[in-house]
This record gives structure tokens, sequence and C-alpha cells, in this order.
């Protein structure tokens, strides 16, 4: 069996952490990328074990699609997200509303070789240069299982509101738009998982999991250039707000899961208040059926 022992390497503006000789994530925590595409850090190249690719960058129909990233479309006026913004009046239009996340520091960056913890500090940043959140991000790879094709990725974060009022954080659904509630951890699939199947909770899957509640959700998609597929299984995971989690995933026209904390209901978060998230998503290097997700949903549960 090859060696698995997670590391990770600093590459400047990057971090790399590998498995055994395999480099299956990359996190980009001084991207550059123009205003109009709300820079802030996110994770791209992702790869399951074998190497096979599991993310997209930059694809020509949302250039700020990245990855894995934490995001955030409507926030008080402001777009964290990229691209324009969503209105009834307007559909979407571009604004001057643009804001950046900013990496300041990590506070911790370790690796034992079973696991590799990544903390960082950030300052979300409107487009008029106030400082908005103070966020405490921490990101832990773990359970890799070279013999299933496995490995995960828990992601917890702290939103502190250091604005000074109020902030409220919703989606284009809050603000119009039906089904459209994207909002918070943002995975953009491989172009070539387009069309690809959605298995969720409880029996559940398809289209009908748009803005649905569950603790878990799969696609499932095939490969281009290489043999075979893959699944990214998302956990819900936990919001200290009151709104439920909500799941925002599409198969077409592109691969897309999002487990929104604000899919079609504001977050109201008062000054000096702090929003925590938490969700897991798990990288599988073979294209899962429903029995063998139920079981994996029930292990990696959060």
């Amino acid at each position: 069996m090859p060696e698995t022992k997670l590391s990770v390497r600093d590459a400047d503006r990057s971090l790399i952490v590998t498995a055994g000789d395999v480099d299956i994530a990359q996190y980009v925590y001084h991207p550059e990328a123009p205003d109009s595409e709300a820079p802030k850090p996110y994770l791209h190249p992702i790869r399951s074990l074998s190497g096979a690719p599991m993310s997209v960058y930059r694809p020509h129909d949302h250039r700020w699609h990245k990855g894995l990233q934490m995001t955030w479309a409507h926030l008080s006026g402001q777009n964290f997200w990229g691209g324009p913004t969503f209105s009834v009046e307007k559909n979407y239009h571009w604004e001057d509303n643009l804001g950046h996340m900013n990496h300041i520091d990590f506070t911790e960056l370790s690796s034992d070789g079973e696991r590799v913890t990544v903390a960082e500090s950030l300052h979300w940043v409107s487009a008029q240069g106030e400082h908005w959140i103070t966020e405490q991000r921490r990101q832990v790879f773990h359970g890799v299982d070279a013999e299933r094709g496995i490995w995960a990725l828990d992601f917890t974060t702290q939103l502190r509101n250091v604005r000074g009022a109020t902030l409220d954080f919703g989606s284009p659904t809050t603000h119009g738009r039906p089904m459209a509630g994207y909002a918070g951890y943002f995975w953009r699939g491989p172009r070539s998982w387009t069309g690809g199947t959605i298995i969720a909770a409880g029996g559940k899957g398809g289209e009908e999991m748009m803005g649905a509640e569950a603790p878990w959700l799969a696609m499932v998609g095939q490969h281009d250039e290489l043999d075979g597929g893959g699944t990214v299984l998302a956990i819900a995971g936990h919001s200290s707000a009151s709104v439920p989690i909500k799941w925002f995933v599409r198969r077409e026209a592109f691969a897309v899961i999002s487990p929104s904390p604000a899919f079609d209901e504001e977050i109201a978060l008062a000054d000096g208040d702090t929003l925590e998230l938490a969700h897991r998503y798990v990288f599988i290097d073979h294209m899962c059926d429903r029995a063998e997700l139920d079981e994996l949903g029930a292990e990696f549960a959060l």
C-alpha cells in the first residue's frame, strides 16, 4: 500500500497539502485576482488520493468560482462572492460593492502525519475599505484511507461582526430569486462532472435537494482523460444561527454543492456577535452508490 502520511509546505502565497507523494490540495491564501472576483482564499486544485481532479478554477461561466471557498453574495449590500449582484429590479448587475477577504496570519500550521491543521485570521473588508468581519478559520485535513481512496476536510469558522452595526447575511433567494440560495462554503466541481448524480441522506436525491435539508449530500461524477470517476460527500454540519442549513446543489449546467446557512432566510448578526459554522467534505476516489454513501454519511457525520 502506498505511503499516505499527510504533510504541508508553504509555497509563498499558498499552502500545499500532500498525502504520500500526491498533492491533494492547494490552499491559496494570498490570491491574485481582480476586484470583480471579490478576492479571497480558496482551495484549488483539489485531488483524490490517486491524483484525479476534484475541482475547477475560474470557469468561463463564473470566473469567481474557484475550487472550494468561503463566500457570501449578499451581506448588508456588499458582495463577497464575486461578479454581479442580484436584485428583483435589475436582475444581475454590476455594483461597486465587491469586498475582499484578506488573510492576516496563521495561528496554527501543523502536521503529525495523520492530519494537517491550518488555522488563520482573516478580515472581511468592504468595497469602501471598511473592516466588517474578523474571521477565525480552521481547516483540518484528515481521514486518509488509501484502501478505500478517501480523505476528508473539516472546515470551521467564527465570523465576528466588527462593523459597528448589525450585519444581514443573505442570498439571492432572500433577495427575490427563487432556488438560488447560495451562501457560505461553496464547491465547484470539474466540468466533466456536469450531469452527475446527486445522492442524499434518507433515500433522497436528485434536483429535489435544492433548498432541502439533509445531514449529508453527495455528487458522483466521471472524469475526463482518466478512467472512472469520483464522489464528493458534503456533511451539512452546524450553524450557530437559528436559521437551518439548506443545500444549494446543481448538476446542470455545472456541478456545485454548498451547505447554505442562509438559503431563504437572512441571518441578522448584531455588532460584536459571532456566527459559527462547521462543515465537512469527503473526497472519494471512486463512484459511490447509495449503500456506500449511507455508511460513509454515518461514519463522517458531524
